[in-house]
C-alpha cells in the first residue's frame, strides 16, 4: 500500500511565502501573455503552494502549521463565477484528540477551495472523522472532484459536482452495498469516469460518477500502480509504478460503448476485462521509487512527478533517464497538480491567503458544549439538535429556540451527538459551506441554548452587503 500511505505524510513546518530549493527565477510571466504553460499546485511541509514552470518561482499560498494536519491533493478544477481554475485540497486534523478528562480537538476532515489570484480560501464541507487518517486520492476534472475516505474494508468514494454552485458530496461507492475503491485518477474534460483500484484485489475499473456504475478499465495495471494522470486530449496516461518511476502508454478514456444501465448498482465484486495495449509502454526514469504525485503539462509534452520530496519535470519525448528540471529540492513535496492554460491571469497576481487552521478552530469553538453541560454528570443527559438551512433567504429554522416535539416533527434535525467536551454531526460531510448555516439547540442537562453558525461565517448570507448566490 505504499502508493496510498505516501499521501498520509504529516506537515511539519509553519508556512510563509517562497519555497526552499526552487530554481533561480527569471522575470515573471508578463500579464499580457497570461500563463500558457499553466501553473503547478503543490503541497509541501510548509503548506499549499503554486509554482510557475516558466520561471521556477514558487509561492506558498495557504500556509499550514507544523504537525497539525494531513493534506490530500492539491487538484486544479473549475470554480463558480471565475474564468480561471481554483485549487482544491483536503486537510485532516491530527492534533491530540480530546478525552473524557483531557482537552483536545474533535478530528475533522475538511474540503477547501482556494483561489490563489484572489487570495481567498473557503471551506466546502467538513466531516467528523475519528476512525481514519483522513481523505486521500483527491482527483478532479472539469465536472467532478472525487476522493476516498474511510479505513480498511470500509473505504468509500465520494464526489462533488463542480458544475453546481454549492452542494453536498455524494457517495458513489460504499461497502457493504458496493465495492471498496481507491480513487487514482480522472478522465479529462467533463467526463464522469473516475479511475479506481479495488481494495483487496487491486483490480482497476472506471467508476462512472454520472451513472454510479463500474466499467472495465482499458489497461491492465498492477495492484500497487497509481496514481495516474491522463493528458488533456485523453489519449495518453502516465502511471506511477511501485519501484520503477512512471510509464506512459496510450489509453482510450472515452465512455465505454458497452456501458451498464444507469439503474445498475455498483457491484460488490466486479470482474475486470481490460483491453490489451499494443504500444510498448515508455518508461520515465525507471531508477526512481514510487512517485507520490503525477501530472501532465497543458500540451502533454511534459510530465511532472512529485518524488523524492521535490518536483521533477520530464520531457515526454526524452529517453528513460533523469529529469530535465528539478524544483523545490528538499521541500518535502507530497502532491502536485498542473493546471491548463490560464489566459486571464499572471503569476505576479498570486495572493497568499490565511491558514486553513483559522476555519478549523472556528468550528471547534462553535461546537463546544456549554460549561454547565460539560460535566461528568451532565454529559450523558445532554441532547444536541442541529438543523441546516439556506441563509440566502429567510428560513423559520433560523429562529428555532427549543427542540419541542412539534418542532422536531415539522423540522427533522441532522444526526448529532456529544463527543466529550464538544458535539458533532454524525453523518459524513454533513456540514457544508457556501450560504448554508446551522441552527443548534443544546438541552437536556441545561435550559435550552440556541445558536447559529456556518463553516465560513455565522452571518446569514441574506444579512451580508452582497449576498452570495443561493445554493442549488
Amino acid at each position: 500500500m505504499r502508493s496510498i500511505t505516501a499521501v498520509f505524510l504529516t506537515l511539519l513546518v509553519a508556512a510563509c511565502s517562497g519555497s526552499p530549493g526552487a530554481s533561480p527565477t527569471a522575470s515573471p510571466s508578463p500579464v499580457s501573455s497570461g500563463l500558457p504553460q499553466g501553473l503547478i499546485a503543490y503541497v509541501t511541509d510548509r503548506g499549499v503552494g503554486v509554482l510557475d514552470p516558466a520561471t521556477g518561482k514558487a509561492t506558498i499560498v495557504a500556509p499550514l502549521p507544523p504537525g497539525a494536519f494531513r493534506v490530500a491533493g492539491p487538484v486544479w478544477a473549475p470554480a463558480p463565477g471565475v474564468g480561471h481554475p481554483a485549487i482544491y485540497f483536503t486537510v485532516h486534523d491530527v492534533r491530540s484528540p480530546e478525552g473524557r478528562t483531557t482537552p483536545g480537538v474533535v478530528p475533522y476532515d475538511w474540503l477547501f477551495r482556494l483561489d490563489p489570484f484572489a487570495g481567498s480560501i473557503e471551506p466546502l464541507a467538513a466531516s467528523m472523522d475519528s476512525q481514519s487518517n483522513g481523505p486521500f486520492g483527491l482527483v478532479a476534472n472539469s465536472r467532478y472532484l472525487a476522493l476516498t475516505v474511510g479505513c480498511c474494508a470500509t473505504y468509500e468514494v465520494d464526489a462533488l459536482d463542480l458544475t453546481r454552485a454549492a452542494g453536498a458530496l455524494k457517495v458513489l461507492s460504499k461497502p457493504p452495498e458496493q465495492a471498496a475503491f481507491f480513487t487514482q485518477g480522472a478522465a479529462p474534460g467533463n467526463s464522469g469516469l473516475l479511475a479506481v483500484r479495488a481494495f483487496g484485489t487491486g483490480a482497476w475499473y472506471w467508476l462512472n460518477a454520472d451513472a454510479r456504475v463500474v466499467n472495465p478499465f482499458p489497461l491492465k495495471l498492477g495492484p500497487d500502480d497509481g496514481p495516474i494522470a491522463i493528458t488533456a486530449d485523453g489519449t495518453l496516461v502516465a502511471v506511477a509504478n511501485l519501484d520503477h518511476g512512471a510509464v506512459i502508454q496510450p489509453i482510450n478514456s472515452a465512455l465505454p460503448v458497452a456501458s451498464p444501465s444507469a439503474t445498475t448498482a455498483v457491484v460488490s465484486n466486479p470482474t475486470p476485462t481490460p483491453s490489451p495495449v499494443s504500444a510498448t509502454p515508455k518508461r520515465v526514469n525507471s531508477t526512481l521509487h514510487h512517485p507520490d504525485g503525477i501530472a501532465w503539462s497543458p500540451d502533454g509534452k511534459q510530465l511532472a512527478l512529485a518524488v523524492n520530496g521535490e518536483i521533477e519535470l520530464y520531457n515526454r519525448a526524452a529517453p528513460d533517464g533523469p529529469p530535465a528540471k528539478r524544483y523545490l529540492t528538499g521541500g518535502n513535496v507530497i502532491g502536485i497538480s498542473w493546471s491548463g492554460p490560464i489566459t486571464d491571469r499572471s503569476e505576479p497576481a498570486l495572493k497568499p491567503t490565511s491558514s486553513p487552521q483559522t476555519v478549523v478552530d472556528a468550528l471547534l469553538a462553535a461546537t463546544k458544549l456549554p460549561a454547565a453541560a460539560d460535566t461528568a454528570a451532565n454529559r450523558p443527559l445532554t441532547r444536541v439538535y442541529v438543523w441546516q438551512f439556506d441563509s440566502s433567504k429567510t428560513s423559520p429554522i433560523q429562529s428555532i429556540n427549543d427542540a419541542t416535539p412539534a418542532i422536531l416533527e415539522k423540522y427533522p434535525p441532522l444526526n448529532a451527538s456529544v463527543v466529550f467536551h464538544h458535539w458533532a454531526t454524525v453523518d459524513s460531510w454533513a456540514l457544508l459551506g457556501g450560504c448554508y448555516r446551522y441552527r443548534v439547540v443544546i438541552t437536556g442537562s441545561v435550559a435550552p441554548v440556541a445558536s447559529t453558525f456556518g463553516l465560513a461565517s455565522s452571518t446569514p448570507c441574506s444579512a451580508m452587503p452582497s449576498p452570495s448566490a443561493s445554493p442549488t
